[in-house]
């Protein structure tokens, strides 16, 4: 089994993505390889993103190696948090005040729609970089609910459903979740690849 490096220090997205992708791939994290570089993130897009933090490892630690950027979209606030989704109340991660900013910034709006957005880079085999996509479109409720998931997850439920994201069970959120889309559609690509 092939080793390739999924860019993240992400505990939750690391554990979320090794069970969707099971014993078909060895996942290495980056303290698997004793990367604790800080990678900047200074693309204006997603996809930027993503292939900066998938370049510099491939790069530096010559690893075949795919990173992704996500975050939400809240249509009432233009878009916003965006890219900005994991800092968008200051710090890098801190899930409950940004939860909290985003619905004091709300307050007052009945759109409510937004989407969850995930683009992952891949650089392996020819070193030409692939994108894979995904997106879950849905609304952000009034106050947090449940508690699996990480980040907006216990604001954002998706069309069709009646509960959030956090309310979920692990399974049930990554068959319909926007990075469980774009892993779906890496994971063909690497099983021909690989």
């Amino acid at each position: 089994m092939k080793p390739i490096v999924f860019a993240t220090n992400n505990t939750h997205k690391l554990a979320e993505l090794r069970q969707m992708l099971g014993q078909r791939f060895e996942v290495l994290s980056l303290s698997d390889i004793d990367c604790h570089d800080d990678i900047p993130e200074t693309g204006s897009t997603f996809e930027e993103n993503a292939l900066l933090k998938a370049r510099w490892v491939k790069d530096r630690y010559g690893y075949d190696c795919f990173a992704d950027d996500s975050g939400l979209e809240v249509d009432a606030l233009g878009g916003r948090p965006g890219i900005h989704s994991a800092r968008y109340a200051g710090e890098h991660g801190d899930s409950d005040a940004n939860n909290a900013l985003l619905l004091r910034e709300l307050e007052g709006y009945t759109d409510r729609t937004a989407r969850f957005r995930c683009t992952i880079a891949l650089l392996a085999g020819d070193d030409e970089p692939r994108f894979f996509n995904g997106t879950v479109e849905g609304s952000i409720i009034e106050h947090p609910d449940g508690s699996q998931g990480f980040g907006y997850d216990p604001l954002f439920r998706p069309d069709g459903w009646d509960c959030t994201f956090a309310q979920a069970a692990p399974e049930r959120k990554n068959a319909v979740s926007h990075r469980g889309k774009a892993v779906s559609e890496l994971v063909k690509y690497l099983e021909k690849l690989y």
